[in-house]
């Protein structure tokens, strides 16, 4: 199909970007990597007035330290991001689950911010940003503002940031000395994930330590399994106490039946693939 006719414009600052959304009211959709929007455009499924294109501005890309903390420009592409020494360093578990997004050509086209600002339920890396309690900084009309993951995605498709704010960069509190891996199911190796889980545990000795666990498509927005992490905290780092620790993983999720999977599988799945998440981080 073909998109409804939009105007386009393509900045030259953040500053200017901002002027153009703030001119079209919420008649304006930005255009970053574009591997999500144009398809939604081509099936008029949204059909804006604007269309801002974010692609020239400087500054939004990279991969830099800021103290202990990794700060990744919102245009960093998925490409980028999975082979970025530094994101391997100090955030392993993003470089993992970036690396599985979509195919190749998705990857060196589509970036993180996108795929954040977005929210996606079932898209990987929202619930990875969650369980790296990273932190988002956006800028309006108003200067900048910062937005923690976990309350930046509100509802299905809806974020916290105005229609009139641009997501800049990324912010996440090393991780580089904890155990990470991303598990996913999905039926095609391009298929979006019927469930995700992004595991971070620390360790002492045979003990874990601190554990972050988030899930992927189990509801409208990502969901951090704070029981999990509770449970898994402290105990012993083995496969029979994991498997315990991560049984109710799916009790307070909002897993629904669609064209996918039912509620029910998708609870299994998330108990299956929590446990064998931190397994895998583990070792064990």
């Amino acid at each position: 199909m073909i998109p409804v006719a939009f105007d386009y414009v393509r900045p030259s600052t953040v500053e200017d970007a901002v002027a153009a959304l703030s001119s079209a009211a919420d008649e304006a959709k930005i255009l970053a990597g574009g591997q999500s929007l144009l398809p939604v455009l081509r099936l008029r499924l949204a059909a804006p007035a604007l269309l801002v294109d974010l692609g020239g501005l400087p500054g939004l890309t990279g991969v830099r330290l800021d103290g202990d903390a990794l700060v990744i420009g919102a245009m960093t592409t998925h490409a980028e991001v999975a082979s970025s020494p530094l994101v391997r360093q100090h955030a392993p578990l993003l470089a993992a689950a970036a690396g599985t997004v979509g195919d190749r050509q998705v990857r060196h086209r589509g970036t993180l911010g996108g795929s954040l600002a977005h929210a996606d339920p079932a898209a990987d890396l929202p619930a990875v940003a969650a369980a790296l309690d990273a932190v988002y900084a956006v800028q309006g009309p108003g200067g900048r503002r910062e937005i923690a993951a976990g309350d930046f995605s509100v509802d299905l498709f809806t974020t916290a940031l105005s229609p009139d704010e641009v997501l800049v960069e990324v912010r996440l509190p090393s991780t580089g000395g904890w155990a990470t891996h991303y598990e996913k199911f999905h039926r095609m190796a391009q298929a979006w994930a019927i469930v995700g889980v992004a595991v971070a545990v620390s360790r002492s000795g045979g003990t874990i330590g601190e554990a972050r666990v988030a899930l992927t498509n189990m509801g409208p927005v990502p969901h951090r399994a704070r029981a999990v992490e509770s449970a898994l905290a402290g105990a012993p780092a083995t496969a029979e106490a994991v498997a315990e620790a991560c049984a109710g993983v799916a009790a307070d999720t909002s897993a629904v039946d669609d064209l996918s999977a039912s509620a029910d599988y998708r609870r299994e799945l998330a108990r299956v693939l929590t446990t064998r998440a931190v397994c895998r981080a583990l070792g064990v």
